[in-house]
């Protein structure tokens, strides 16, 4: 099978990196910095590094990382929670592999199965569910975490639990949205960003029409973009197009995946299980109005934050980050991981003190695995 060979061709590389070089040098007459194109997604950020993009586009272009990893901006209070949960006797808690060695402010959720709290990573909610199924004396709770993408399955999951009537399955939910915190970027008056490559997994769910406003209220272009090498060049080369020809627009680069209005299938099951919280805690953003999902009260008997009193049904609680941990502003853009003085050295994926450097999507993984930091650190 070569279908993932088209989009690897290095002779059709070329050709795009010769016309990004082309339009970076153009748009560079008239400024005096590079063109900051954000990519959204974590998975673009790793695919970026991983093919060495960042070095083989031209320096009239610089990659931004945003926020788009659902374990580095889950907060540590909700770490803590979880661990609170999973250290209950008669929970078994399962989660998805991604998760287990993010810090809380104590242990994680790795350490915390070493101490004897029965945890078990799962590939999909339905692997919780059917352990509820042959655990009928066990509470069985999934860590339901991610964005758009993750959150149907979790959503399915909750409905077929109701359907047959399951009382010892429940989700402890932390399921966000991409839109809005990109919104709270953008009104960060201490962030500079020209265009945005938007999620390609995040799209396939819920279309390309929720990123109108980055384009119609802030003037900034978006293109939504695949995984795949020249996937992420055209798309940078598209930005820089619209750039040069003064429009701001969405465009879809990734439409062999992403429908315009996304998975009616999806979209359905979660305006059927979710609704908004008034606001959301985010790692390195803070409070963001209506950024979370939680489960509506049709079904509560499978929300762990009620069926446990815990986490934003007892209230809300802030935990401060480490001292000295950087991850919220890389998060953010504000500076780029080999800028904080603790990768590679008291932060490493045995040791982190933050959860980008652990999660499959973190920007510092990413630089720890193929931008040179381990190689430095060893």
């Amino acid at each position: 099978m070569k279908y993932a060979s088209e989009f690897r061709d290095p002779k059709a590389a070329k050709a795009i990196l010769a016309a990004i070089a082309r339009a970076a040098d153009s748009i560079g007459a008239t400024r005096e910095r590079p063109v900051h194109i954000m990519e959204i997604c974590g998975g673009h950020t790793h695919a970026i590094f991983r093919y060495g993009l960042d070095k083989l586009v031209h320096e009239g272009v610089e990659f931004i990382h945003g926020p788009g990893c659902p374990v580095c901006v889950l907060p540590m209070s909700r770490v803590d929670e979880c661990v609170e949960i999973a250290e209950r006797p008669e929970v078994i808690f399962t989660t998805f592999g991604d998760a287990m060695r993010v810090p809380g402010t104590k242990r994680s959720l790795v350490q915390a199965k070493a101490a004897g709290a029965d945890i078990r990573m799962v590939y999909s909610p339905l692997d919780a569910l059917d352990l509820a199924r042959r655990s009928p004396g066990r509470e069985v709770v999934f860590f339901g975490l991610g964005f758009e993408t993750t959150t149907p399955s979790t959503a399915l999951s909750i409905q077929a639990a109701a359907r047959e009537g399951l009382t010892n399955f429940s989700v402890f939910c932390n399921h966000i949205t991409v839109p809005e915190p990109i919104r709270a970027l953008l009104d960060d008056p201490h962030m500079t960003l020209d265009g945005f490559i938007g999620p390609g997994h995040v799209s396939m769910v819920i279309g390309t029409h929720p990123y109108d406003f980055i384009a119609r209220d802030y003037r900034k272009p978006i293109v939504v973009a695949g995984f795949e090498p020249l996937d992420l060049l055209q798309s940078v080369l598209m930005v820089l197009r619209q750039i040069e020809d003064g429009r701001a627009e969405v465009e879809n680069q990734y439409a062999r995946v992403v429908p315009e209005h996304g998975n009616p299938v999806s979209l359905a099951a979660i305006a059927d299980v979710y609704e908004r919280r008034p606001s959301f805690e985010w790692r390195g953003l803070g409070e963001i109005d209506a950024s979370g999902l939680r489960i509506r009260a049709k079904y509560a008997a499978f929300d762990a934050e009620e069926k446990f009193g815990i986490g934003y049904a007892a209230g809300p609680r802030h935990v401060a980050e480490p001292e000295g941990c950087a991850c919220g502003a890389v998060m953010t853009g504000r500076i780029k991981p080999p800028a904080c003085p603790h990768i590679g050295k008291g932060c490493t994926p045995e040791t982190p003190l933050g959860a980008l450097m652990v999660s499959s999507e973190g920007a510092c993984a990413a630089y720890w695995q193929y931008g040179g930091v381990r190689a430095a650190a060893e």
